[in-house]
């Protein structure tokens, strides 16, 4: 659903991370800090199923997928740019991670700010710049980046 990036860990952390690692490898279960039920993750679920998107959003949504496929729609230079767009796949998971994004931060509706906020992290493995582009430079969260800039809100 979505390729997020991650840096690493403090030292802190890492200190962490092997004690829980020697524990587990030891056969010790621990205690887990937050317990969530599966009736809990179905709510949840279904509450960001009704997150509200407008038509005009949909269309921006679809609008942002489809320039991934063919960006020298948006803009000349951009031709040749992709070996592969995002699928329908792709707008699916835009559409719901936007929806949860607006969950999360209280709404009842998705705008087009929760668009933005996850589509790197939705679309960056779901496009693929051809070899020619790569060498260029352009990798695929700069075309996102690009399309951003060039596909207007609806």
């Amino acid at each position: 659903l979505m390729h997020i990036r991650i840096g690493y860990p403090d030292s802190a952390s890492e200190h962490e991370i092997l004690a829980i690692a020697r524990g587990e490898a030891a056969g010790e279960t621990g205690e887990t800090g937050v317990k969530i039920t599966q009736d809990e993750i179905f709510a949840a679920r279904a509450a960001a199923l009704d997150i509200h998107v407008s038509p005009a959003l949909e269309t921006y949504i679809i609008a942002l997928v489809q320039a991934t496929r063919r960006p020298e729609v948006w803009d000349a230079t951009l031709a040749g740019s992709v070996a592969w767009g995002a699928s329908p796949r792709g707008t699916i998971a835009l559409d719901r991670c936007a929806r949860v994004h607006a969950l999360m931060r209280g709404a009842d509706y998705a705008a087009p700010s929760d668009v933005q906020a996850v589509v790197h992290d939705v679309l960056r493995h779901r496009v693929i710049p051809t070899f020619e582009a790569e060498a260029d430079g352009l990798t695929s969260d700069g075309l996102i980046d690009r399309l951003l800039d060039l596909v207007p809100v609806t």
